[in-house]
């Protein structure tokens, strides 16, 4: 029988500025552990530490750039792309230009603080 997510969660974002993530399936608002399903925006400027996930993390922009870091260089993600990152790969998000970035996060198993092992 499908399942109605009748509104998301309200998650707090690392960053050095303020980013909106509200979480429609995933550990809090699902309780699911296998996927997770998010809406990001976050303003312009904003950049969140390195990390090195233990998930896979497929992501869409719908509007602005996206900037992912990794160690071979960085990819700037334009509404319209996507993106798709590997487990246990370095990577580092940013929204360099200045109208910000808005886009949908799915991570496979579902994000966690545990296992998405930031930068210190």
């Amino acid at each position: 029988m499908p399942t109605l997510i009748p509104s998301p969660t309200r998650i707090t974002a690392a960053g050095n500025k303020p980013k909106l993530i509200d979480e429609y399936v995933g550990r809090v608002n699902s309780r699911q552990a296998d996927i997770s399903v998010a809406h990001m925006r976050s303003p312009g400027g904003w950049l969140e530490p390195g990390q090195t996930p233990e998930f896979r993390e497929i992501t869409v922009v719908l509007r602005g750039v996206l900037r992912v870091e990794h160690k071979g260089g960085l990819l700037d993600v334009r509404a319209g792309q996507a993106v798709i990152t590997e487990p246990g790969e370095w990577i580092r998000y940013s929204t360099p230009e200045e109208e910000g970035a808005e886009y949908m996060a799915i991570c496979l198993p579902a994000f966690s603080p545990d296992s998405v092992h930031r930068d210190s």
